[in-house]
């Protein structure tokens, strides 16, 4: 049938039901979308006239959700390493940004990175930077999926000189791309401790009228925490919630420091956590309670964060660090096993941008975003559980092809809408220009 094209696999992991593995089955895809989960006998039998694809070692699985990063921030990989977070920020990136930050800055580096989550198996992200057009740009020339931060912060920087110009910039970017099939928007205001209460009311009422979730740095460090109480009198999430950030779907990022009493009223909120591991871990910025969050029945999702803090846009990493962290935080070996762990890091990212309805799992209806990760190389021998295998032992050199929407964006490890040479060049010449003004 024309149109139609049959991805068969060794394994399928849908998501839904956690832990589901289905052996031997097809994803039948029609244009974008998903149309059918199957048997790959049954699959063939019923589309005689298909385009077929066989990965007979691999699984097949949703395509992985970066919950939070900045994306354009892959140009400083390393910069300031082994610093705390505001002294990192401060005496490093700060500056750097400084000198820098134009737009083909953010378009190079958005380019870098875009190329590097695709390898990755990464299909969508949730990006918060500054000069977004640019990074909307690559995400339309690449085929990714992304949802891009209208950032807001109450201080001038190279793409917005006052408050009123980072919302009015904002609203422009979000009216040029409307209607895109693959970008969407979230309001971004950078951090309790760069936004003031007047911008925070202003946010919560654009984020209603554009009906988009708020994403934003929250109780990251405890030295922001302490910095809250001296100076507002209240910790962050409650000024948060004071001010009606929280009554909308709000994704929440880091989260190391939370109380007794967050604990129990987060299940109330729309609150997601995005969770990210190897940045906090970095920076020394605490430990977020994921064990915990997830009994409550709070959504955590799984972010990289940005290079320049982690360094690496790798999710499949990110998911086992977040499972080992998890247990070694809890002190309980069965937190966030391994099928929790690839939900963190799909089907809950997909919630927690508001997109659930549209990816992070396999289902009929759904968008084909989706990826192949070959399990068939003897270091993944004997693979009993695709999931353990996944999240405890493969790397994202086993990601061997990448779909958005139906439509392929790695084949065998082949980027297919970005030019790995000319990227690579594109590097070369940034580090020369970085190492120059840092």
């Amino acid at each position: 049938m024309a149109g139609t094209l049959i991805l068969t696999a060794r394994w399928v992991l849908p998501m839904v039901p956690r832990g589901t593995i289905l052996a031997d089955h097809a994803v039948v895809l029609r244009g974008q979308r998903i149309v059918e989960i199957l048997p790959s006998a049954d699959a063939l039998a019923r589309h005689p006239g298909a385009e077929h694809q066989d990965f007979p070692r691999h699984a097949l699985l949703p395509g992985l959700v970066n919950a939070h990063t900045h994306a354009a921030m892959t140009l400083l990989r390393g910069v300031g390493g082994d610093l705390p977070l505001m002294q990192w920020l401060q005496e490093h990136v700060w500056p750097a940004e400084g000198r820098l930050l134009s737009p083909d800055f953010v378009q190079a580096g958005s380019q870098l990175a875009v190329a590097e989550m695709i390898r990755g198996g990464t299909t969508c992200f949730n990006d918060m930077y500054l000069f977004p057009e640019e990074t909307a740009r690559v995400v339309d020339q690449s085929g990714i999926r992304a949802v891009l931060g209208l950032t807001v912060i109450d201080f001038p920087t190279p793409w917005a000189s006052t408050t009123s110009e980072y919302f009015s910039k904002g609203a422009d970017l979000a009216a040029a791309w409307q209607g895109h099939e693959r970008i969407r928007f979230a309001v971004a205001p950078h951090a309790p401790y760069t936004v003031g209460d007047d911008s925070l009311r202003e946010i919560a009422r654009r984020a209603e009228a554009m009906d988009v979730p708020v994403h934003m740095h929250v109780h990251e460090t405890a030295h922001e925490v302490a910095n809250g109480l001296s100076e507002k009198g209240e910790r962050p999430l409650a000024r948060l919630a004071r001010l009606g950030l929280l009554e909308r779907p709000f994704a929440a990022v880091h989260m190391t420091q939370l109380d007794e009493s967050e604990h129990e009223s987060l299940p109330r909120t729309q609150v997601s956590v995005v969770h990210c591991p190897e940045s906090n871990l970095k920076l020394a910025s605490g430990f977020c309670p994921v064990a915990r969050l997830l009994e409550n029945g709070v959504n955590v999702a799984l972010g990289t964060d940005g290079v320049a803090s982690n360094n690496d846009l790798d999710m499949l990493g990110e998911m086992r660090t977040a499972a080992l962290l998890a247990k070694g935080v809890s002190g309980n070996a069965a937190a966030v096993g391994a099928a929790q762990a690839l939900e963190m890091a799909t089907l809950n990212g997909a919630r927690a941008l508001g997109l659930e309805e549209q990816v992070g799992s396999l289902e009929p209806g759904k968008l084909g975003d989706l990826i192949a990760i070959d399990l068939g190389s003897l270091e993944f021998q004997p693979a009993h559980d695709p999931h353990a295998q996944i999240v405890y032992a493969a790397t994202r050199d086993a990601v061997t092809d990448v779909f958005v929407g139906g439509r392929p964006l790695l084949r065998g490890r082949e980027l297919l809408t970005l030019d790995m040479d000319e990227l690579t060049n594109l590097a070369g010449a940034w580090q020369e220009r970085v190492q120059a003004a840092h």
